[in-house]
C-alpha cells in the first residue's frame, strides 16, 4: 500500500508537502525536525517468526504528536479527533442495540433481557395446611352421559348420577316425573330441578288424590306460586291428568301396573353408543301417547311421554360408556326380584288364609253335626 497522500498547503511554497492524517492519528511532523527513517534490516530468524505468529488485532498507539503550527493542521486534527470521539461513542451504543435491516427495527439486548429475566418468574405452588393434611384425590373420574358436562349444574348432575333411569314403581313419583317431563316443552332439566321444590309444594308432593281438588282458578290466578311455574294450560292439564291417574288407580290397582304393562314390566335397555343416537320418540311412546290421550290426559305427546319413559326408567338410555348404564341396569334386577318375592308373599298370605277360610267351614260343618 502506498503511503499517506500528500496534499499542497496555501501558505508554504509548492515544493513544501504536508501528509494527511490517517486512521492511525497525526504522523505529520515538522519540516524542519523530520528526519529521514532508516531501514532496519531483519534477521532471517525474526522475519519467520513475525510470519508465525498472529497480526494483534490491537492497533499501534499513534506516536506523539508535535507541535503544529499550520492552522490547517490544526483544524484537520480537531476534526479528526471529534471523529474519533464519535466512533467511540458508536461503537459503545452498538453493545446495547442491534438494528435489523429487513424490518428496522432496533432492539435492546443487554438492558431489556435482564430487565425481563428479572420480571419473569416462576409461580410458587402454594399448599394449604389441609392439602398436606389430607391426600390427594388419585380416583378416576367417573364417566357420565356427554350431556352431561363438566360445567353442568352440580344439581342436574346429581339427577343423572342418581335417579334418571332409575327403574320407578312409585305412583306418586311417577306422576311427578309426568309433571316434570310435559314441564320441558318450556323448561329444561336443570331449571325444573332448581324449583323443584316449588313443584312439590304447590302440587302437595305429587299426590294425585289431592291435585284433583285442586281449583283451577285459585291455582292459576295471577300472582299464585303455580304462575311463576308453568303457563295456566300446563297447571290445568296436571290436574286434569291427576283426575285421570285416579281413575287408572281405580281400574287397574296402580299407576304402575297400568304404564308399566306397555313395556311387560321390563325396562327397554337401548344401548346407545352416541348421543346422536338417542332419538326424541319412539313407536312405544307413540302408543303409551295414544292410549293416554284416549283416556283424557292433556299434554302427553310422543315426545313427552318419552322423556317420561327415560327419567322414569322404563327406558334405559344411559350410554354404555356411563358408569350409571349397568348400575341401571343392575337396579331392575334388583326391582324386579323385590316384585317377585312380594308377590311369592302375597300367594303364600293368600294360601294361609284360603287354608284357614277352609278348617273354619270345616269345623262349623263338624259343630253343626
Amino acid at each position: 500500500m502506498s503511503g499517506a497522500p500528500r496534499v499542497r498547503s496555501m501558505n508554504v511554497a509548492d515544493s513544501e508537502l504536508r501528509p494527511v492524517l490517517g486512521p492511525a492519528g497525526n504522523k505529520a511532523r515538522s519540516l524542519h525536525t523530520r528526519k529521514p527513517l532508516r531501514k532496519v534490516e531483519k534477521t532471517p530468524e525474526i522475519a519467520a517468526e513475525e510470519k508465525k505468529a498472529p497480526a494483534s488485532p490491537v492497533a499501534a498507539s499513534p506516536p506523539l504528536l508535535h507541535s503544529v503550527s499550520d492552522p490547517s493542521v490544526l483544524q484537520l486534527l480537531h476534526s479528526s479527533l471529534s471523529l474519533n470521539a464519535s466512533c467511540s461513542s458508536d461503537a459503545s451504543s452498538d453493545s446495547s442495540f442491534h438494528s435489523r435491516a429487513s424490518t428496522g427495527r432496533i432492539t435492546r439486548t443487554s438492558c431489556t433481557t435482564s430487565r425481563r429475566k428479572q420480571c419473569v418468574s416462576k409461580p410458587k405452588n402454594v399448599v394449604s395446611d389441609s392439602e398436606l393434611a389430607s391426600p390427594p384425590d388419585t380416583s378416576p373420574a367417573k364417566k357420565r352421559c356427554s350431556w352431561v358436562t363438566p360445567n353442568a349444574d352440580p344439581c342436574y348432575a346429581a339427577f343423572h348420577d342418581e335417579e334418571w333411569g332409575v327403574p320407578v314403581h312409585d305412583d306418586k313419583k311417577l306422576f311427578e316425573f309426568l309433571v316434570l317431563s310435559g314441564a320441558l316443552a318450556e323448561l329444561t332439566w336443570p331449571a325444573i330441578i332448581s324449583k323443584r321444590h316449588m313443584f312439590r309444594e304447590v302440587f302437595f308432593d305429587f299426590d294425585p288424590a289431592a291435585v284433583m281438588k285442586l281449583k283451577e282458578k285459585k291455582i292459576t290466578a295471577p300472582g299464585s306460586p303455580a304462575c311463576s311455574l308453568l303457563t295456566e294450560p300446563k297447571l290445568r292439564a296436571i290436574i286434569e291428568n291427576a283426575r285421570q291417574i285416579s281413575k287408572i288407580i281405580d281400574e287397574f290397582g296402580t299407576f304402575d301396573k297400568y304404564i308399566w304393562s306397555f313395556v311387560n314390566h321390563k325396562p327397554i335397555v337401548s344401548r346407545f353408543r352416541y348421543p346422536r343416537q338417542v332419538p326424541v320418540k319412539t313407536p312405544k311412546a307413540d302408543v303409551i301417547s295414544k292410549d293416554l290421550v284416549r283416556r283424557g290426559f292433556r299434554s302427553v305427546g310422543p315426545t313427552v311421554i318419552y322423556s317420561f319413559m327415560q327419567v322414569a326408567g322404563i327406558t334405559n338410555d344411559h350410554l354404555i360408556n356411563c358408569f350409571r348404564f349397568e348400575e341401571c341396569i343392575d337396579a331392575a334386577a334388583g326391582s324386579k326380584e323385590d316384585g317377585i318375592q312380594t308377590k311369592a308373599e302375597e300367594r303364600k298370605a293368600k294360601d294361609m288364609i284360603d287354608s284357614g277360610l277352609v278348617t273354619a267351614m270345616d269345623d262349623l260343618s263338624f259343630s253343626e253335626e
